[in-house]
């Protein structure tokens, strides 16, 4: 189960701080492949955004809670 992370005092859930840094990764991956030329292959920029952002989400929410990085 991801739990809540408290910053601050404030109470965020895990999930919320979970996209924040997927979109953060989501939004690098993005620039590393438009200064490698590499977003050229895609005809889609926005579905490769969201599939950026998604495989990020998925990635992290399946391998934090499991690590012991998250309470």
């Amino acid at each position: 189960m991801i739990a809540d992370i408290a910053i601050g005092g404030v109470l965020l859930p895990g999930l919320l701080v979970i996209a924040f840094v997927a979109l953060i990764g989501a939004a690098i991956v993005l620039r590393l492949l438009t200064l490698t030329g590499a977003d050229r292959a895609f005809a889609h920029r926005p579905l490769v955004e969201l599939a950026a952002f998604i495989i990020l989400f998925g990635l992290l929410a399946q391998h934090l809670p499991s690590s012991g990085l998250m309470p």
